[in-house]
């Protein structure tokens, strides 16, 4: 099979450079001039881009209308394009960020992450909602802010080993059956990659933005540049890029090294034209008060690294005042 490809291959290279242009017209070949074979490719160059229209139209057909969630103002979605940046805890802080920047702000935290929920632990919370008389759920509350996820619904310790179809089937009841009262900003942190989860809920919902977080390294900056392409695609804005664990500052003598590398996102936001929302440094508080389900932006409001995290909140919402200006 390998031998019987290279040689069409082969066939076909030779058939391309040769001076005399060739076209295929039932089993034999014929020879044509060069003007009717640039006719030809011209008619096909028109007949694919009609085809290419008429399926775009069909896929906007076909898409789902965006519907809002009841008593939501705006959604921010956090996103990277790979596991193991610092997303889940990225989004809990922007969350608490956005509501200790200003406390008559309602602010409220979804987990779409189906697969591995890490609100539950980042906020301390377990037990499974309530339900309203209209058998909505009622999403559990800790340092101020709503939570949803399905971590609630399952056990701790439980895999959640489902196809595509149930996912999705999930992800609508974390959307459609809460009752999140009246939010002016629904932070939601997403699954790592550009998969289902991402795409229905662009599409099923109006987005206003989405916060990518990426570490300084290149293997990573290549997903975060994968994550930033598919929101253009489906038309959702890109608030900006995050640069997570930019820097280590040793306890002892305070001298820093960057251990994932230097300005890789920075650089990255320049070249795709997207905006810089800043840094947070690799810190071992950071690290500590996320696993003891006491995030430092509640758990010490005044460090360093809380004020890394209320800057991260105020950048977001300026971003979004001047995407919907």
């Amino acid at each position: 099979m390998a031998h019987f490809t290279y040689s069409r291959l082969s066939h076909f290279l030779k058939l391309s450079v040769n001076k005399v242009s060739v076209v295929r017209a039932g089993p034999e070949i014929q020879h044509v001039p060069g003007c009717c074979v640039q006719s030809i490719r011209w008619q096909r160059s028109v007949d694919s881009k009609t085809l290419q229209e008429r399926q775009r139209q069909q896929m906007a057909r076909g898409l789902p209308k965006q519907k809002p969630i009841s008593g939501v103002k705006q959604i921010i979605l956090v996103a990277s394009g790979k596991g193991g940046v610092g997303k889940s805890t990225t989004a809990v802080n922007l969350a608490l960020g956005l509501s200790a920047n200003d406390s008559s702000k309602s602010v409220g935290l979804l987990d779409a992450d189906v697969y591995g929920p890490s609100i539950p632990k980042l906020m301390n919370l377990k037990g499974s909602p309530d339900l309203t008389d209209n058998n909505l759920m009622i999403p559990l509350m800790n340092y101020g802010i709503p939570c949803m996820s399905m971590g609630f619904l399952v056990d701790e310790m439980a895999p959640i080993v489902w196809r595509g179809l149930m996912v999705m089937s999930a992800i609508e009841k974390l959307l459609r059956q809460v009752d999140w009262g009246e939010l002016d900003f629904l932070v939601v942190d997403m699954p790592p990659g550009t998969g289902d989860v991402q795409l229905s809920i662009s599409q099923n919902v109006p987005v206003a933005g989405a916060v990518i977080v990426s570490t300084p390294q290149d293997i990573a900056l290549l997903d975060a540049r994968r994550g930033a392409e598919m929101f253009n695609k489906v038309h959702v804005p890109v608030i900006g890029l995050v640069q997570n664990m930019s820097v280590f500052q040793c306890p002892n003598c305070l001298h820093q090294t960057h251990i994932f590398g230097s300005d890789g996102a920075k650089n990255l936001a320049l070249s795709m034209g997207v905006h810089f929302l800043g840094d947070v440094p690799l810190h071992l508080s950071i690290r500590e008060t996320s696993d003891s389900g006491k995030p430092v932006v509640v758990s010490a409001p005044d460090s360093p690294e809380a004020e890394a995290y209320k800057r991260l909140a105020a950048a977001v919402v300026q971003r979004l005042k001047q995407l919907h200006s």
